[in-house]
């Protein structure tokens, strides 16, 4: 089990189930909030959903090669 100890660690968890959230939008399903416009004022991507759902991907995995 990982604990989630720091701000960074946490922030890194928040955009990670952002990105989950943001796929499942992609494919039609929709919730109490909307991933895509949180995502957008969060980190100032910019695109359609699909285009902001993988850049953000390039975003944390590059994040995730530079902590290893």
């Amino acid at each position: 089990m990982t604990i989630l100890d720091t701000p960074e660690k946490i922030q890194r968890f928040r955009l990670l189930t952002l990105r989950q959230a943001l796929k499942l939008e992609i494919q039609g399903m929709r919730g109490r909030f909307n991933a895509y416009q949180i995502i957008k004022q969060e980190t100032g991507l910019k695109g359609t959903r699909q285009a902001v759902f993988n850049q953000l991907t390039k975003l944390l995995d590059k994040e995730t090669q530079s902590c290893v």
